[in-house]
């Protein structure tokens, strides 16, 4: 089963709110569901790092997963995040999710105990094999502490059978240009950083899974759209458009810049989960002020 025609275009890497007791708000969550579908991204994805995933018990995740898939009735495809450091673990929770209405899993690359290129593979592999459904790897060096080179992807890709994309977020254009170049047809490329997913595109990717669309989901998933079919005068201009805003989404930390929008959107509540504090309000005001001078 290859995902591209069905997770090509713009995902959503859904915030989780919260409300002023730190209790997950469900109503915030149904608005934001309706606010990104009905600005037109191509697909949801929950229970990612934007999604604060770290300080949620399992019974938070299990029904976060419910109340998504339930809301969003089949109206886009929903990818289910599930990842961490403990290869059996991953494994075991498994057993805890319903993927009735779950189109593929997103797993990002184990933290913190650094494995080496051989212990990336043979985890995604261990993995693959027990996954009820597709998997899409996640490369995020910044917050992992190792990278899936390129070398590693490709292997992956041509000998897992279940293993059917990447999310990149590596920010190395080079590495995701190998990986373009070598990878299988049927796979797919979507980046993860909003800042290079326009000129990732350029080179064969086919998306991205975007913190930004929950805050732009009408622009941003309009650009993306454009450059994918080649318009890329008019995605320059959206591009060009959003280009600070993308600099505020993550001037501290994420997801505290997109929380502060979208509370200024009147969507959700400012609050995040200790160890992440929102926005200082000098950037506080400068999100402000970028809603302002797009409005």
């Amino acid at each position: 089963m290859s995902l591209i025609n069905t997770l090509s275009g713009t995902g959503v890497a859904l915030v989780t709110p919260f409300k002023k007791n730190n209790e997950v708000d469900f109503d915030a969550l149904e608005k934001v569901i309706d606010f990104v579908i009905n600005n037109d991204v191509e697909y949801i994805v929950t229970l990612g790092t934007t999604g604060e995933t770290p300080t949620l018990t399992k019974k938070e995740q299990v029904d976060i997963a419910n109340f998504t898939a339930k809301k969003i009735d089949n109206r886009v495809p929903l990818v289910l995040g599930i990842g961490g450091n403990n290869t059996s673990e991953i494994i075991n929770h498994f057993s805890d999710f319903n993927f009735d209405n779950v189109t593929a899993i997103l797993s990002s690359s184990p933290n913190y105990n650094k494995p080496s290129q051989e212990g990336i593979f043979q985890h995604y592999k261990a993995i693959a094999e027990h996954s009820p459904l597709p998997v899409i790897l996640y490369n995020v060096p910044g917050r992992t502490g190792s990278n899936i080179t390129a070398e590693t992807t490709v292997r992956l890709a041509r000998e897992c059978e279940n293993i059917k994309g990447i999310k990149e977020a590596s920010g190395n254009m080079v590495q995701c240009m190998y990986i373009l170049k070598n990878m299988p047809d049927d796979f797919l490329f979507v980046s993860g950083d909003d800042h290079i997913s326009l000129p990732l595109i350029a080179c064969g990717s086919k998306g991205v899974i975007s913190v930004a669309a929950n805050c732009f989901p009408k622009d941003f998933s309009d650009m993306i759209r454009a450059a994918l079919k080649n318009d890329f005068t008019t995605a320059q201009k959206l591009h060009y458009k959003l280009l600070p805003g993308y600099d505020l989404l993550f001037i501290e930390n994420n997801p505290a810049g997109v929380k502060a929008f979208m509370s200024e959107l009147n969507l959700i509540e400012n609050v995040l989960r200790l160890p992440l504090v929102p926005l200082s309000p000098a950037n506080h005001q400068k999100v402000k002020d970028f809603l302002a001078s797009i409005s």
